[in-house]
């Protein structure tokens, strides 16, 4: 069997992982990076409400607001990058202990049609301030905002290969990369039901999972 995207998106980031552009990158400029695609996101507030809004139906007001949430977690993120530490630990004269904090690899995640760019930045920003690559699925209801912030990120400096987004149902795109061997990482949000089968998946090859489930709106 030939590649399937998801097979050639992990690879993509797998490689972007081992290169200098991305994984010998200091940890300033990762978080200067972000600070531009912050920036870009509150420049095209409006192109990307309005995409947004007609891609899953709500109101143009909220989907500015998701928009310049979605710029406030890179921002928040950026100012994360370059001060992510490791520990010393004392054991006593003659010994030097010390711990290093590493990227995990690549990172999965499943996001929902609800909130497509202000869930996927909550995702996509921390991983990136950690020196992670991304595989990104959209909802096959509203990727079009995921795309576009894909096309963003490389316009703000972002290596080839560190963000990849890959729409697709969620039987096909989404099943395939949560039961991928090369995933080391995998957030999910969505139902109970899909969670535990994405759950199952990820322990068939012990990839650490987070997951949002079953969300309600509350009204009074």
């Amino acid at each position: 069997m030939g590649q399937t995207a998801d097979d050639r998106a992990i690879a993509s980031a797998h490689r972007a992982l081992e290169s200098q552009a991305w994984g010998g990158a200091a940890p300033a400029e990762r978080g200067r990076i972000m600070q531009r695609m912050a920036q870009a996101l509150r420049d095209r507030v409006e192109e990307l409400a309005d995409l947004e809004s007609r891609d899953n139906g709500k109101p143009l007001k909220q989907a500015r607001t998701d928009v310049q949430v979605a710029a406030r977690y890179f921002e928040f993120f950026a100012g994360i990058a370059d001060k992510i530490m490791g520990h010393t630990i004392p054991l006593g004269p003659g010994f030097l202990d010390f711990t290093v904090r590493e990227p995990i690899g690549v990172s999965a995640q499943i996001v929902p049609w609800n909130y497509p760019i202000q869930i996927g930045a909550r995702g996509v920003a921390p991983a990136l301030a950690t020196g992670c690559a991304i595989v990104m699925k959209p909802s096959s209801e509203s990727p079009m905002t995921a795309l576009r912030l894909g096309e963003i990120a490389l316009a703000c400096g972002l290596p080839p290969g560190v963000l990849n987004v890959i729409p697709g149902t969620g039987s096909e795109a989404g099943s395939a990369l949560a039961g991928h061997p090369d995933i080391n990482q995998l957030t999910f949000t969505g139902s109970v039901d899909v969670g535990v089968q994405v759950a199952k998946m990820a322990a068939e090859n012990v990839v650490p999972v987070v997951m949002e489930l079953g969300g309600k709106s509350p009204n009074v």
